[in-house]
């Protein structure tokens, strides 16, 4: 496969490039748009993929770009990341106990073409005490993750379940992104 620009600063999404054995550098995107609420969630993700990648393609002529975005969706009502420890411990509540959805897009830009795809996965948390939400929001975990929780940190105590590619909900669908590098790029 060809060298790509991960036009992101997650180091989630850094670890899971590694993991694929992708050959990238970093660049990330200067600007994020705000996910639009009055899309259905999938084209709202996509959307802000899509900006990230082409933003940063933009400097770089022929170069495979890829952008990325996550959110969490429960009650018909998309998370992004915490604003503040409040908004945290807010998500953390509407989380515990239910099943939630993450949605995670990907586009890819290489000068001829701009396509994406979007995974999603079904995440079932455990309830949680007030004692223990304030304790993880007081670990600063939740604080730059989608829905205020990491599957692959401490987060990770309060999950019961999950349907769906586990690497989806870190931060890119590792399976649907290789063979989509394999087969367009």
């Amino acid at each position: 496969m060809k060298p790509i620009i991960l036009a992101s600063a997650s180091p989630r999404r850094r670890e899971i490039c590694d993991l694929l054995g992708l050959c990238y550098t970093v660049e990330p995107a200067l600007t994020e748009p705000e996910v639009c609420a009055t899309l259905p969630p999938k084209e709202a993700v996509l959307q802000v993929a899509r900006h990230k990648a082409e933003e940063v393609a933009a400097k770089h002529n022929g170069e495979i770009v890829l952008g990325a975005d996550t959110v969490v969706e429960i009650d018909d009502e998309l998370l992004g990341k915490p604003s503040s420890p409040e908004n945290a411990a807010a998500m953390l509540r509407r989380l515990s106990g239910k099943t939630h959805r993450v949605i995670t897009a990907v586009w890819v830009c290489d000068g001829e073409h701009s396509e994406g795809f979007y995974d999603s996965a079904a995440v079932e948390f455990m309830p949680m005490s007030e004692e223990e939400i304030t304790a993880y929001v007081q670990s600063g975990e939740p604080m730059d993750k989608a829905g205020a929780y990491a599957i692959q940190g401490q987060g990770m105590r309060y999950i019961r379940g999950i349907h769906g590619d586990f690497y989806t909900v870190m931060g890119l669908p590792s399976g649907r992104l290789y063979e989509f590098l394999k087969n367009h790029c």
